[in-house]
């Protein structure tokens, strides 16, 4: 597999660190609110990419952290914790809007297909380790405690920022718009590893640490997390682009620290989901969650679908046409893939040639829309429907769009009974006489009448065929 490192900004070949095996932490919610469609692109393609390693033989180990404190609203270390925020919005304490919206982020992530990672971690559940971390950064020198924080000192590496070159004015905290620069900082580019009482008087969870009550920063918690359960080296860190600085760009400068050596060699970046008018955000006014386009009629498989059309390292537009679109191509998909007899023997050496193109495809740094491609060659080729139905099978081990399932989901609603169905063939037949008499008029009440109880007819030189809307 050939995956784009964002730490080398170029397609490298995937070498685990240990062969067979592989170790991926994905940063997960904060959950403070639900998570809207774009929060949930990174993790459905985060998603693929698991799969597609599974499916070529790797054991998988995916880590996620649920961040349930220390995320502050500014990417300065200023401003509300975003759990007390969401709490004082719903007046309920953090924890109950923890596992309120840790569980809806979970229900979403069932509807989209997306695996359960085999590791879960709150952060509230680490902060022995946090506290050993950043004894350890203090004693060597990388850490310092001022204004009652303990503050990791970027000016202790040979490089900070490793994702791109900017210049140091690019990187200052007052150039970015709303965030107030932090005094107790040497380096504008110093960051949080514990907060205290001194800063935050009101914060509702707090734990006795060397340095104060208080509590940690959030970049410390995916480290601590990511070292706990995956050693001291993490073959995939995911997450989105937006994650890249300052949240990873200080996650590689604490763990490395810590470590001594080198700590993730990939590094895989999503990129955002936008609006017509901008990218998507909670605070933008595009809040689209999965249980809105549920509401609008769309299976969640179709938002799936949509953003499997688009390759992850480029920005993809939401709009309700497009989304409509996907719809319209989703569903004319399954209903190929229910026209396929369930019968015959499997042509092994078609189904090794087709899966090894999907391979090759997916492969290609998770080139999605040409493994989706490759759905419609298998629905082309010249082979039986028992290949085509076991091929269909296999790549949806990765493409997770419930095909065959919802493929026979649409055969057995077919096949059922239609309420109502012998009153509305009378109505077609005594509009058929009406057409056959010229009454033009009656032809057409009875057209509006069908349409009223939600029947669609359509006339061909075959008769007329009619469908529930």
């Amino acid at each position: 597999m050939k995956l784009y490192n964002s730490a080398s900004r170029k397609k490298e070949e995937f070498v685990p660190h240990e062969p067979g095996k592989v170790s991926m932490y994905t940063c997960g919610p904060t959950v403070y609110h639900f998570a809207h469609i774009g929060n949930l692109r990174s993790y459905l393609m985060e998603d693929v990419l698991e799969k597609f390693l599974r499916y070529e033989g790797y054991d998988v180990k995916r880590i996620m952290n649920i961040t349930d404190v220390g995320h502050l609203a500014s990417d300065a270390d200023t401003g509300e914790d975003k759990m007390l925020k969401g709490a004082k919005r719903e007046h309920k304490s953090v924890m109950e809007i923890a596992q309120f919206y840790t569980d809806a982020f979970f229900a979403d992530c069932k509807k989209l297909n997306i695996k359960y990672p085999e590791v879960v971690q709150p952060a509230t559940g680490m902060i022995d380790d946090y506290i050993k971390v950043i004894t350890k950064l203090l004693d060597t020198g990388y850490a310092y405690v001022a204004g009652g924080n303990v503050y990791f000192d970027t000016s202790k590496l040979e490089k900070y920022y490793v994702f791109n070159d900017h210049d140091e004015e690019d990187l200052a905290v007052g150039v970015r718009e709303g965030v107030e620069e932090d005094l107790n900082k040497r380096n504008k580019n110093d960051f949080v590893l514990w907060f205290t009482k001194s800063k935050f008087e009101d914060q509702a969870l707090k734990w006795d640490s060397p340095w104060g009550v208080g509590y940690p920063g959030w970049h410390i918690e995916c480290s601590c997390i990511s070292m706990k359960y995956a050693g001291e080296y993490l073959d995939i860190h995911c997450g989105g682009i937006d994650n890249a600085f300052p949240h990873h760009t200080n996650e590689i400068a604490q763990s490395e620290a810590y470590l001594g050596h080198p700590w993730c060699k990939y590094w895989m970046h999503v990129h955002h989901l936008n609006t017509n008018s901008g990218k998507m955000s909670k605070s933008s006014g595009e809040f689209l969650t999965v249980s809105l386009l549920e509401e609008k009629g769309y299976d969640p498989l179709v938002y799936r679908f949509f953003c499997l059309q688009s390759h992850y390292r480029k920005g993809l537009v939401f709009s309700w046409e497009n989304l409509d679109n996907a719809k319209v191509a989703y569903d004319k998909l399954v209903a190929r893939v229910a026209a396929l007899a369930e019968d015959g023997d499997v042509d092994q050496a078609v189904f090794d040639q087709y899966k090894a193109a999907f391979i090759e495809a997916v492969g290609n740094d998770l080139n999605t829309s040409l493994g989706v491609t490759a759905l419609y060659d298998v629905l082309k080729a010249d082979t039986n429907d028992a290949t085509k139905r076991a091929l269909i099978a296999s790549f949806d081990q990765v493409l997770g769009l419930s095909l065959l399932d919802k493929a026979a989901a649409l055969k057995e609603k077919e096949a059922a009974p239609v309420e109502g169905a012998e009153e509305i063939e009378a109505l077609i037949a005594k509009r058929l006489e009406a057409k056959k008499a010229k009454d033009w008029a009656t032809a057409d009440a009875i057209r509006d009448q069908l349409k009223e109880m939600g029947v669609e007819i359509k006339d061909s030189k075959e008769g007329t065929t009619w469908t529930r809307v």
